[in-house]
């Protein structure tokens, strides 16, 4: 059974001229352990695909170096020819090496490329969302990115992406940006027990722009907290439900892309994200991160 994107939790949010679910699926958890090499399961990464659009989902998030080249050519084999509605935002800025690492390569030369990769294993000719990944994992580095973000404004211009986001930065290095050319989302580290970001969420709420956290459920190191098990159990739901509820009523303008290879936890994921809070479980969960 097909569900609209009506009436998945949350509704939807624009992005630009793309409007896209609120609850979307983040699909890096397709590639193989360590986000390096093939699934373990091929078969079951292309049903997870396919289950998240009948589901409704229109946002899919990705990235060429997830793999590296293996999510996107999964992506392609799944979905293509994609349908109309369906928005995949992808990444650049880093790369993997022979150890499985994340290096940087934000030189123009290598974001190019990776916007090439990008067009060719999705089976694309203009990318949706092109997010700029600045700092590591873990969140910010300080610095200037009129370089590589002048860069992907050139490729726009060009036509090969369709608008601009980034990932992993600070409020000084959207207002640079900002500057420059248009973004529609910024992919930063946010959760329960991550909150540095409050401030621009809130000010990126103003602006009509996306706010997309990434590892939402604490990504390789779960969400633990007392707290949170607590209004779980309250509410006869799991802790991951919670996390994810109370992100989507955190702010309009957060967007959700909880990554998983299974289609069972895919289902438990949307219909999670539906759970109702009320305000006393708000204050209580505000108080994790704080």
């Amino acid at each position: 059974m097909t569900t609209s994107t009506t009436s998945l939790p949350g509704g939807t949010w624009t992005m630009g001229d793309l409007t896209v679910t609120r609850v979307g699926y983040g699909a890096m958890q397709l590639a193989g352990p360590g986000v390096f090499g093939p699934p373990a399961d091929h078969d079951g990464a292309l049903d997870v695909l396919r289950t998240a659009v009948e589901l409704g989902i229109t946002h899919i998030d990705t990235s060429d170096f997830y793999g590296p080249h293996v999510t996107n050519r999964i992506i392609k084999e799944a979905l293509h020819p994609y349908a109309d509605s369906l928005t995949i935002v992808t990444k650049v800025g880093a790369r993997r090496d022979a150890e499985g690492g994340w290096p940087h390569a934000r030189a123009p030369h290598e974001l190019r490329q990776a916007v090439l990769d990008n067009l060719e294993n999705l089976g694309l000719d203009t990318l949706d969302v092109v997010n700029l990944r600045l700092g590591a994992v873990e969140g910010p580095e300080p610095g200037s990115l009129a370089e590589p973000y002048g860069a992907l404004v050139e490729l726009q211009q060009e036509g090969l992406i369709r608008h601009l986001g980034l990932s992993t930065v600070n409020a000084e290095q959207v207002a640079e940006a900002q500057a420059m050319a248009p973004i529609v989302c910024v992919q930063n580290l946010y959760n329960l027990a991550r909150r540095s970001d409050d401030e621009l969420v809130d000010s990126l709420a103003e602006q009509g722009i996306a706010y997309v956290p990434y590892f939402p459920l604490g990504g390789f190191s779960p969400l633990q907290s007392s707290a949170l098990s607590a209004v779980a159990e309250r509410l006869d739901a799991s802790p991951m439900a919670v996390a994810l509820a109370w992100l989507l009523q955190r702010s309009p303008n957060i967007l959700l892309i909880p990554g998983t290879s299974s289609v069972a936890h895919l289902r438990e994921n949307v219909a999670g994200a539906g759970l109702v809070l009320s305000p006393e479980d708000v204050a209580e969960l505000d108080a994790i991160g704080r």
